[in-house]
């Protein structure tokens, strides 16, 4: 806004382009008008409807908007998601306004800093050559790091997450009674947040202690960990504009399960049994039965078809989500602006 209302009279910033990138469109900057009148400096007639005023409130972000050439967000299913009411967090008009300037690119993954063969983290590294025995052998160290009992067999669910109702935790509430006093699982959970998932998770690790772990913590060491070890990842976010923790996961050779929204759904190919494709298991509405029943059949798959498991696991590995690809895209909208 200052550069193309302030700044113009300057010659030496006549002309320059600007990109605006949202990567979380819940997070707008609202505050109260005369507020940010007096904090800017900004001029009356710039803080009308379609410029920086939105429900009675001065918003940093629509500003941003408004007056960049071009918007970029982290995924092409965001990119659409934000242009409707159920996803747009009251800005969908706005969005669908600038749909033509709206571009997704997929976040890139640090594959120096998430690399299985070289992660000083982890007790056995590994490539997807070896991926079966590298991850079981961090497994093994993991169940004794956590106190479960050592046990090939049992299929280990991760969940590294900020425990938000964004990150779906509501379903995964919904349905922990039943998973762990029926199904033949381990769960490792790690993470911080609200007050009430946290001690949700802490009364489940009391009840199940056997089968669940909860570290309520922040802790580098203890995720690498958990991506190394564990045969599947949990993400079943109400939205994610891409989400890291997939990719990850994926990379680590851990099965990610997720709910198809923004990054997941365009980053997790969902299994097909019958073609022998895809890189995880999906499901599609934001209700705990779906999500139930795309873990019992990954499970189904573990246990029974182990073979086609691993395939799934190395297709993961194979991907590339490294920020090379990421960043070839971001160099054309560049390009296009010059």
């Amino acid at each position: 806004m200052y550069l193309k209302n302030e700044y113009q009279k300057d010659e030496f910033y006549q002309g320059i382009h600007t990109i605006f990138t949202i990567h979380n469109l819940q997070y707008q900057g609202r505050w109260i008008m005369q507020a940010v009148k007096d904090i800017t400096g900004l001029p009356e007639h710039l803080f009308t409807a379609d410029k920086l005023e939105s429900y009675g409130e001065a918003n940093y972000l629509k500003g941003g908007v408004v007056y960049s050439d071009v918007i970029t967000t982290v995924s092409k299913t965001y990119a659409y998601e934000i242009t409707t009411p159920g996803g747009g967090e009251g800005l969908d008009g706005l969005m669908r306004a600038r749909h033509r300037d709206l571009y997704g690119i997929i976040n890139g993954l640090d594959y120096d800093v998430f690399n299985p063969q070289a992660d000083a983290y982890i007790w056995q590294r590994y490539g997807s050559d070896d991926m079966v025995e590298g991850k079981l052998a961090n497994k093994r160290r993991l169940c004794e790091q956590l106190g479960f009992e050592v046990d090939d067999g049992t299929m280990m669910l991760g969940i590294v997450t900020r425990m938000t109702n964004q990150k779906g935790i509501d379903l995964i509430e919904a349905v922990l009674d039943e998973l762990l006093s029926n199904a033949r699982i381990w769960i490792v959970v790690l993470g911080t947040g609200q007050t009430n998932y946290e001690n949700m998770f802490r009364h489940y690790a009391w009840k199940y202690e056997e089968k669940l772990s909860a570290n309520i913590c922040y802790s580098e060491e203890l995720a690498h960990r958990i991506y190394a070890s564990c045969d599947a990842f949990l993400m079943p976010s109400l939205f994610e504009p891409c989400g890291l923790s997939q990719l990850i996961g994926m990379r680590y050779g851990t099965v990610p399960i997720v709910r198809e929204t923004g990054g997941l759904k365009d980053t997790v190919e969902a299994y097909n049994r019958y073609d022998r494709t895809g890189t995880g298991f999906s499901f599609c509405n934001f209700q705990s039965k779906e999500m139930l029943s795309a873990l019992y059949y990954a499970m189904d798959v573990y246990y029974n078809h182990r073979e086609d498991w691993n395939e799934i696991a190395v297709r993961g590995m194979m991907q590339d989500f490294s920020w090379a690809h990421s960043a070839g895209e971001y160099e054309k909208i560049y390009d296009m602006l010059q």
